[in-house]
């Protein structure tokens, strides 16, 4: 047996133990991901490591004892989404529509049969939210290929289970554009360091940070509407909100258009620090002269 044919099997063998462990009761399974968590915490540590420099570059101000407490319920609540895609994956609907509750649907209502972008920020909370809307409406997205085969293949049918069109990043942004123009909404996940390509240079917490210029530009080409989608993790499920509408400004700069997404993440981090995405390389791509604060990785 060869090292990749063994690495399959085993990856095999751990999603069909997750597949599993969903059926149990939901309080029982939300605790085995905070315990899973906490192991994280302690045994990943380069990303316990990138966590802390984001959360000080962006909370100066927070002593550092906090900090690593909101660090630590970061893992603590990734792995309970991670734990908890098993149900969005493999569980009945209905066991899907107890855990993930929508909210604002009549600002979707209003936007639904014309292009539509929903800008849907990194939260834990980002899958859950996305497979319940695809229950409800047809959705395009984009997904990061994993390395590991089987898990992107879990992850790419995951998305895909109930409706909607689900595209890879290598795919590019190209590939969004038709059905984006024929009214199919698309659940963009812009906020990340994705490299200087196409991207600016703005604030984040006050952090320079490179931010992809693709919402804007998307919405000029198309006449899309933006609507911000955030999803939180509650005590017992999720719940999905829906913003208002950002008004399409013709006139706005990819600038201004950065900044103005920005501002609107950081406003939802205030809200829940812990569920924020902090083990991203956020600030890994550097206007020049400005070195990674991870140049230690």
């Amino acid at each position: 047996m060869t090292a990749s044919t063994s690495g399959h099997t085993g990856s095999r063998l751990l999603l069909a133990v997750l597949r599993a462990m969903a059926r149990l009761p939901y309080p029982v399974l939300s605790s085995i991901g905070r315990g899973l968590g906490t192991l994280a915490w302690w045994l990943a540590a380069p990303r316990r490591r990138v966590a802390l420099i984001n959360l000080a570059l962006c909370f100066p101000q927070i002593p550092e004892p906090e900090r690593r407490r909101i660090a630590h319920r970061h893992f603590r609540y990734f792995m309970r989404s991670f734990v908890d895609r098993f149900i969005l994956w493999y569980q009945p609907p209905e066991r899907i529509r107890e855990l993930v509750r929508i909210e604002g649907r009549e600002i979707l209502d209003a936007h639904l049969g014309r292009p539509l972008i929903l800008l849907a920020p990194h939260f834990v909370g980002i899958d859950a939210g996305g497979i319940r809307l695809s229950m409800e409406i047809a959705l395009m997205t984009i997904y990061a290929r994993q390395k590991n085969a089987v898990l992107n293949e879990a992850m790419r049918a995951g998305r895909a289970r109930f409706s909607g069109i689900v595209l890879s990043r290598q795919q590019g942004l190209r590939a969004v554009l038709r059905p984006l123009r024929d009214g199919v909404p698309f659940y963009f996940l812009p906020d990340m360091d994705l490299g200087s390509r196409d991207a600016v240079f703005v604030p984040f917490f006050g952090v320079d940070a490179a931010t992809v210029t693709s919402t804007a530009r998307l919405a000029q080409l198309t006449g899309a509407a933006v609507v911000p989608f955030v999803t939180t993790m509650t005590r017992d499920g999720y719940v999905g909100r829906f913003y208002p509408a950002w008004e399409n400004d013709p006139g706005e700069t990819d600038d201004a258009a950065a900044r103005r997404m920005n501002a609107f993440i950081e406003q939802r981090v205030l809200e829940m620090p812990a569920q924020y995405l902090w083990t991203h390389k956020r600030f890994k791509t550097r206007p020049p002269g400005q070195p990674s604060p991870y140049h230690h990785d």
